[in-house]
């Protein structure tokens, strides 16, 4: 009988605190533009005993009802019916590739009435069903922008998300390894087993589980994304180890190093045509105000430390983080690009081979899926970010909106993007749970 009191008891205080949660917080006193550009404004931080909560819950799309495509383009259902599609790749035939998958299982990732309280926030979101874990093939035969023909290319993968190929190896950066298959060009699926290249860092915590890779432009390198365990180091900095970075690996025999480190949370990655850099999306901390921090898009230097937890933006120190590092703080780059904060900037890829119209022929698209800790939302569009010379070089450009309505849900929110064959932009929505296709309005 005593446990039987309890329970409930527990489960009410939990009710109690997500509606004492919800809405509560700070608001942002600054212009969601000062959060953009090489010198976004940093104000103080405003920790709250509460931290701001705003989630758009999710909805997802009614029947005909669409994302808005910005001036010149339109945009269209690429493929519908998907579970939860968070990357897209195209291969060299005009395949397109879908990885559907969400979070694996984590025990020990935000335990307690805290963790609870953040785990319902996200289901609400969008997040925290059932990995499909499987990649999806599309394929347009008609050339229409629709696809008309799908099959299963890969399933009972581990929370894949990342994906590439290099001759006739496929990879793909599944939540705890990266790997191999081997691909004939035209296969609607693969059947064979994969070989694991390298063990990525995973475990029972795995707070920031997706894992991006990109090939070298040699393809005897890849890249892979592995974001940190926590916000700001609160689960120990010995839970971090190979984490909040971008690896090196050897294609061939799976050695790797860390190539960057100090990126909270690197999704997208891209390689910058004229400067020949890799180029990464970051998703920076939570908790210290709706103005803080900006997400960035960035260059990726080999050895380069880029603050996290120690700092933001170059020198500015988290003082949360105990204990400080002066000198890690010291060496820390700042970023390129900030994108706003808050925004979750997630998905990242150049405007080589686009159809859209000129404005969005040098420089890179970049997928904002919005965020649970600002007030007002941000986010929640695909922007594109000129580029001049290697370097943005002014404000960025609406390409996709609408996927929050009226009433603040979300219809709908945009992760993986990539430029098909015939110069459409494709963005996974994994909440619409379809791929949209924008492309010119001719």
């Amino acid at each position: 009988m005593r446990q039987y009191l309890i329970y409930p008891m527990a489960s009410l205080f939990a009710i109690v605190a997500v509606t004492l949660l919800v809405g509560c917080g700070e608001s942002a006193r600054l212009p969601e533009a000062a959060g953009y550009g090489p010198a976004p404004k940093l104000p103080a931080p405003d920790k709250t005993a509460i931290p701001t909560i705003h989630v758009a819950p999710a909805k997802g799309w009614e029947n005909g009802k669409t994302p808005v495509a910005g001036d010149g383009m339109r945009v269209v259902a690429f493929g519908d019916q998907l579970e939860h599609p968070r990357w897209v790749y195209v291969l060299p035939n005009g395949d397109v590739l879908v990885a559907e998958t969400d979070a694996p299982p984590k025990p020990d990732d935000g335990n307690g009435i805290r963790g609870w309280i953040m785990k319902t926030l996200m289901k609400k979101a969008g997040s925290g069903t059932p990995s499909a874990n499987r990649i999806t093939l599309l394929r347009d035969t008609d050339g229409d922008g629709v696809a008309d023909q799908r099959s299963v290319f890969l399933q009972n993968l581990n929370s894949p998300f990342g994906m590439a190929l290099v001759g006739n190896d496929f990879y793909v950066a599944n939540t705890d390894a990266v790997v191999r298959f081997r691909y004939t060009p035209g296969q609607t699926s693969i059947a064979e087993p994969g070989q694991k290249l390298v063990d990525l860092p995973a475990g029972p915590i795995n707070h920031h589980w997706t894992k991006n890779i990109i090939a070298s432009p040699d393809g005897s390198k890849l890249y892979v994304t592995v974001g940190s365990n926590s916000n700001v180091g609160e689960n120990g900095i010995d839970k971090e180890a190979g984490r909040a970075a971008i690896w090196e690996v050897d294609r061939q025999s799976g050695q790797h190093r860390v190539f960057a480190s100090g990126l909270r949370n690197p999704n997208g990655m891209a390689w910058e045509p004229a400067t020949k850099a890799l180029w990464t999306s970051v998703n920076e901390r939570d908790e210290i105000g709706s103005d803080l921090v900006p997400d960035y898009i960035t260059s990726v230097r080999d050895g380069g430390f880029y603050g996290w937890p120690f700092s933001y933006y170059g020198q500015h120190v988290d003082e949360r983080v105990k204990p400080p590092a002066p000198d890690k703080v010291a060496k820390a780059v700042v970023p390129d690009y900030a994108v706003g904060a808050h925004t979750a900037a997630l998905g990242l890829t150049g405007a080589a081979g686009n159809s859209l119209p000129s404005q969005f022929q040098n420089g890179m698209f970049v997928s904002q899926h919005g965020s649970w800790n600002r007030k007002p939302r941000a986010g929640y569009r695909v922007i594109f970010v000129p580029f001049d010379q290697g370097k943005p070089s002014g404000a960025p450009l609406e390409v996709l909106t609408g996927f929050l309505d009226g009433e603040g849900n979300a219809q709908g929110r945009p992760v993986g993007v990539a430029v098909d064959q015939r110069g459409g932009l494709l963005v996974a929505d994994d909440v619409g749970n379809r791929v949209w296709r924008v492309s010119g309005a001719h």
